[in-house]
């Protein structure tokens, strides 16, 4: 591989309450916060094409991924809860050794899909709702 080739930094979701957000990445599914930072002015607002755009930041160890939360200013309007077959859909990948004890373990106010489930390549997985409703899903390792 070329120094210059494309390297995974991370993984990005846009959420309207940072704080409430790093809370739950860090209490349901153990996420370290690596750091927490701002960015504004001209090149990041013509950068994310978004006109006066200022960003607030938190970045969260996953191990092998770094998860990046943004809380952006000006807010979009809000979009409908995604749907994993809607074209253009993302969720959030998560392994755990044991789903269902992670799955018992829930407290009884995250949203779940359904229950832990063995697809029929012998995957275990479960789809959970942050609090914004952002998919992410849970698999066994």
């Amino acid at each position: 591989m070329d120094e210059n080739d494309p390297r995974a930094h991370h993984v990005g979701v846009t959420v309207s309450d940072l704080d409430r957000m790093v809370a739950f990445y860090r209490d349901v599914f153990g996420l370290e916060v690596l750091s927490r930072f701002s960015v504004g002015g001209e090149a990041f607002s013509t950068g994310v094409d978004v006109a006066g755009a200022t960003g607030r930041f938190a970045h969260l160890d996953a191990d092998d991924v770094r998860v990046e939360l943004v809380e952006y200013d000006p807010e979009a309007d809000a979009r409908g809860a995604p749907r994993l077959n809607q074209p253009g859909a993302t969720h959030l990948g998560l392994s755990v050794a044991d789903l269902d004890r992670f799955y018992a373990d829930l407290s009884a106010d995250v949203e779940t899909l359904s229950d832990p489930q063995t697809t029929e390549s012998g995957t275990r997985i479960l789809f959970v709702r942050d609090p914004e409703g952002n998919l992410v899903e849970v698999l066994e390792v």
